[in-house]
């Protein structure tokens, strides 16, 4: 490890996590000094044998260690404790997505931050995150317009779990997929009002429990309030063999779409796309370009809470502000 490298430590294990070491094996100007874990460290599989794996409960005594702390745990019940309990020890970067509880994270998260001389970035992913500044750039751009976010097709794993809550149900996974014909409307610059059935189809692959009544399973699900009943829903019923084989990937993607009028006479169209094979791998990518702008927004002194919108585009990267004018301006 050299000195030039920008320390990392990874808080959680799962799927993201390991995206988070997959990414940091990428990014030369990076060193993993470890997982840490609320399970038994001896029985993490890691990718690397080099990882090392300690326990969460240690994390104090890596203070000096660590310049960068990687924040992997759920939105739901491990962000909102560990967010500001660790941004009083740490620069740390986290994917927070429960949008409509962002401001009160946020100021959670701030508070500890400032008073310790620490660095926090919250809600760093692809939504929140990347599609979050289309959403900017497409307002400030485009003041008199309509903005239209889609999502898919993408594996969710709230609506996977929703039915496999459903009696009769063994296994199954759950896709989103935009409408074609409502992102055509959109694309047009016609400005549509689009409804949430319009806008989305949600596709279900479904294993059965034996014996178990087909024809209610599929009803329990399509008229599921908050997931299926707003939407016009398929439940296809398949083997075992055929959920291990064609569904065992986690892809993800969307659109942001803004149209807008700078004239009468002209109607203009900015879109930002995303097609990904691997949902944590990409979003475990986006957290490790911002621990880079997190270790260095720290140098500078700039303390406390921040979000995508707050960070330089050349933050991110591992080129130098002169490489980046040379070569990408």
């Amino acid at each position: 490890m050299s000195q030039q490298q920008i320390r990392i430590g990874i808080a959680g294990y799962g799927n993201l996590g390991r995206g988070v070491e997959a990414a940091i094996a990428r990014n030369p100007d990076m060193a993993l000094v470890g997982v840490f874990t609320r399970r038994a460290p001896e029985s993490v599989q890691t990718l690397s044998a080099q990882t090392a794996v300690h326990p969460i409960a240690s994390l104090p005594d890596y203070r000096d260690a660590i310049d960068v702390l990687i924040l992997c745990g759920g939105s739901k019940d491990d962000l909102p404790h560990q967010g500001p309990e660790m941004a009083a020890m740490f620069n740390t970067v986290d994917s927070f997505d429960t949008h409509a509880r962002i401001p009160e994270y946020f100021a959670s998260v701030d508070a500890p931050a400032k008073a310790n001389g620490k660095t926090a970035l919250i809600a760093i992913g692809w939504d929140p995150g990347m599609f979050s500044l289309n959403r900017l750039y497409g307002e400030a751009l485009l003041p008199d317009g309509a903005t239209y976010t889609f999502w898919g097709k993408g594996l969710s794993q709230g609506h996977s779990d929703a039915i496999r809550r459903v009696p009769g149900v063994k296994a199954g996974v759950q896709y989103t997929l935009p409408s074609p014909e409502a992102i055509k409307q959109v694309r047009s610059g016609t400005r549509p009002e689009l409804t949430t059935r319009q806008k989305h189809t949600r596709e279900c692959h479904v294993v059965l429990e034996e014996g178990a009544d087909a024809a209610a399973v599929e009803q329990a699900i399509v008229t599921m309030p908050d997931y299926f009943a707003d939407y016009d829903t398929s439940v296809n019923f398949i083997s075992e063999e055929t959920l291990r084989t064609e569904h065992n990937r986690m892809p993800h993607g969307g659109f942001v779409i803004r149209s807008g009028n700078t004239s009468e006479a002209h109607t203009q169209v900015i879109e930002y796309a995303l097609q990904l094979d691997s949902n944590p791998e990409f979003t475990a990518s986006v957290l490790v370009a911002y621990a880079r702008a997190a270790c260095r927004l720290n140098a500078q002194g700039q303390y406390g809470a921040k979000t995508a919108f707050d960070i330089a585009p050349g933050l991110l990267s591992i080129k130098s502000p002169a490489q980046l004018r040379e070569e990408l301006l």
